[in-house]
């Protein structure tokens, strides 16, 4: 009788180790992390690494200055519990997402704690948002989505700090890069045309000067008046510069206009407000390298 008890608890106990365990609830939710943009959303997955998912709100190609939302987008933004933006009046078309979104997140400003550049538009001082242009900028964006990931989900802090060490580093390096990349341009002919007001901090940072403007604005939505055709003429015209760069989602046409008056080459295919969905912009880092390349190509 004694070892029919025996195998009877024997028998028991290994019944309760294969059935359901319960356990207690996890306190920490992973957040849902959108980015406005798809080089933000580059970089906040340099960060986050394997650790959070995140997603960009706008699609690949997609110019911030006139893009028009969906339904589709309210969507995202109300499921989200972290959104990434660059502020400085970058994303124009957040607002009324966000109000019909309702709800709250935690939102990280990439460009907090950095000094902006300002230009006159039509009697207004208008802000420079274009700051990722320039890879030591984007240091300080790395840190504050780091400590935004850190405050919304504090058990991977660790994983963001080392996350975005790593990356930091690597933007070092890119730095490094493009400076030993634009030794091969001549300092005479580090002139630079645009499509609209988007290379200043770049210009600041490698010695390149911005020549002119198609669209003396930071939006590309803008439209030039004659007067302002005029004058970016002569600006081409009186400073040698060999060539207009226009971002890939950029309307051609005044620029071509342009340079059929100044017989100036026209580069249609530089990256700079979005990323590309593979090669040649498939990262932010990539997107830095083509655009640099173009420049030396285009201006040695």
């Amino acid at each position: 009788m004694r070892r029919f008890y025996s195998v009877l608890i024997f028998v028991l106990l290994l019944s309760a180790c294969g059935g359901p365990v319960s356990r207690e609830p996890s306190q920490t939710t992973a957040p849902v992390v959108l980015a406005t943009t798809t080089f933000l959303a580059d970089m906040a997955r340099n960060v986050a690494g394997d650790h959070v998912a995140v997603e960009s709100l706008l699609p690949f190609g997609a110019d911030p200055h006139s893009y028009q939302p969906i339904p589709a987008d309210t969507v995202k933004i109300s499921k989200s519990t972290v959104l990434i933006v660059n502020g400085l009046d970058y994303e124009q078309f957040l607002a009324p997402l966000l109000e019909n979104a309702g709800g709250e997140r935690l939102m990280i400003t990439a460009s907090d704690g950095l000094e902006s550049r300002t230009m006159e538009e039509e009697g207004n001082t208008v802000t420079d948002p274009h700051m990722w242009l320039d890879p030591n900028r984007v240091i300080k964006y790395v840190e504050n989505i780091r400590d935004g990931l850190s405050q919304a989900d504090p058990d991977g802090a660790a994983i963001y700090k080392s996350n975005a060490d790593a990356y930091i580093a690597r933007l070092r390096e890119l730095d490094g890069w493009i400076r030993e990349q634009v030794t091969q341009i001549p300092a005479e002919h580090r002139l630079l045309v645009t499509n609209h007001e988007s290379l200043g901090y770049f210009s600041e940072q490698y010695g390149f000067t911005v020549i002119g403007e198609v669209l003396q604005s930071v939006s590309s939505i803008a439209s030039p008046s004659a007067k302002q055709m005029a004058e970016v003429v002569d600006q081409i015209k009186s400073s040698g510069a060999p060539a207009i760069f226009l971002d890939a989602s950029d309307n051609p046409t005044l620029t071509q206009q342009i340079a059929s008056e100044t017989g100036v080459n026209v580069v249609t295919d530089l990256h700079l407000e979005s990323l590309t969905d593979g090669p040649p912009a498939g990262t932010y880092i990539e997107m830095m390298k083509d655009n640099v390349t173009q420049f030396v190509n285009a201006l040695r």
